[in-house]
């Protein structure tokens, strides 16, 4: 069974420590009452999850033996926010917009159900389920269920500010904290040095104007639509086999202020453009640096055809019929809209790393 987990996946380390497993106690009698208080912490289930590489992820359960007081969960995911929210205090309003985010997509069924929200975490639906694998993204059957998924979180209303400042505003504010960054170990600080000579700065700008001169519509994004955040359903429906979970990167974003909490929307063309990077990278190989890039199963022109293409026909859906040259023309300007989004996802995520490579705790190859 797996649970609503993602992000660039890799394996939780292990032995949690004990004060870990005591919170986790608390939160659960607490948010979840019940038969959660009638137990004791010794009869209290709790183990690590493959999870995320900015979260750290949990299973709690009740004990067989104990009999539901009334409708409270018998399984929780518990999600332990990592260092690097837990340090910048920024980013404390981040994580509130995207707990509201979180809500709003549990009750309209799009993703699992909040059961409680703390300054360290919250507690969410544990569902039975499997995290997709990278080779999974090329089937036919779930790439188009995934672009209708996309589709329609692309859709919906949400209460946000809809200035797209998302995407460059984190990435100026991703090269302002990396410019005071300092790496003590060797090999991270000749790969660090050799990274600041690619000049990031006018790399982001000559980005920008390239993007600034490609039309994309500004929606309510997902922004990390990768294998480790979407869910395989064990008990899925004939329509419905997939959901997707972990909207952290929808909620993280930029307003005004250099530190001020974002809006969730962005260009449609980033949220696709980095899906299709995600066929590239596999995050569970299991040696150093535990992620392998295979270019060559980047989505030919016919695999990104057949998923715009079903995502335009769940648009169609929505805003009534298009003829069928307009839907070619759709077809064509999204063709050229994605890829030169998908630049702008590779150097997102490098910048992402750099960060990732000097706060987290996880053993993971940023660099």
């Amino acid at each position: 069974a797996g649970a609503g987990t993602g992000t660039r996946t890799e394996t939780v380390p292990t032995p949690v420590p004990n004060p870990t497993r005591l919170d986790a106690y608390a939160w659960c009698r607490e948010f979840l009452s019940g038969s959660w208080k009638r137990i004791g912490p010794e009869e209290f289930f709790f183990g690590p999850i493959s999870g995320g590489l900015t979260n750290l992820l949990f299973k709690c359960a009740l004990p067989e033996h104990v009999l539901s007081v009334a409708d409270e969960p018998r399984q929780v995911l518990l999600r332990v926010y990592g260092r690097i929210l837990q340090v910048i205090p920024q980013d404390v309003d981040s994580l509130v917009l995207e707990s509201v985010a979180f809500a709003i997509l549990a009750e309209r069924a799009l993703g699992p159900q909040l059961y409680g929200v703390f300054p360290q975490g919250r507690l969410e639906q544990f569902i039975p389920s499997r995290r997709l694998s990278t080779e999974d993204l090329r089937d036919p059957g779930i790439s188009r269920e995934i672009a209708v998924k996309l589709s329609r979180f692309h859709g919906m209303a949400m209460p946000f500010n809809k200035e797209p400042k998302w995407l460059f505003g984190t990435m100026e504010r991703y090269l302002k904290q990396i410019s005071d960054l300092t790496f003590t170990e060797e090999e991270q600080l000749e790969k660090f040095n050799q990274l600041k000579t690619y000049n990031l700065q006018e790399e982001m700008k000559n980005l920008r104007e390239l993007l600034e001169a490609t039309p994309s519509p500004v929606v309510f994004c997902h922004n990390d639509v990768q294998e480790g955040n979407i869910l395989l359903l064990s008990e899925a429906s004939s329509s419905d086999k997939l959901m997707l979970i972990d909207f952290e990167y929808s909620s993280y974003n930029y307003r005004q202020g250099l530190y001020s909490p974002p809006p969730p929307f962005s260009p449609r063309g980033f949220d696709i453009g980095n899906h299709f990077c995600e066929w590239v990278y596999n995050y569970t190989h299991p040696a150093w640096p535990f992620f392998k890039a295979s270019p060559e199963n980047y989505p030919s022109r016919q695999q990104q055809l057949h998923f715009i293409q079903h995502y335009l026909w769940e648009e169609v859906e929505r805003r009534g019929d298009t003829t069928p040259e307009e839907r070619l023309r759709a077809e064509e300007e999204m063709l050229t809209e994605i890829n030169r989004f998908a630049l702008a996802s590779h150097f997102f995520w490098g910048l992402w790393s750099i960060l990732q490579a000097k706060m987290s705790t996880i053993s993971f190859g940023y660099l």
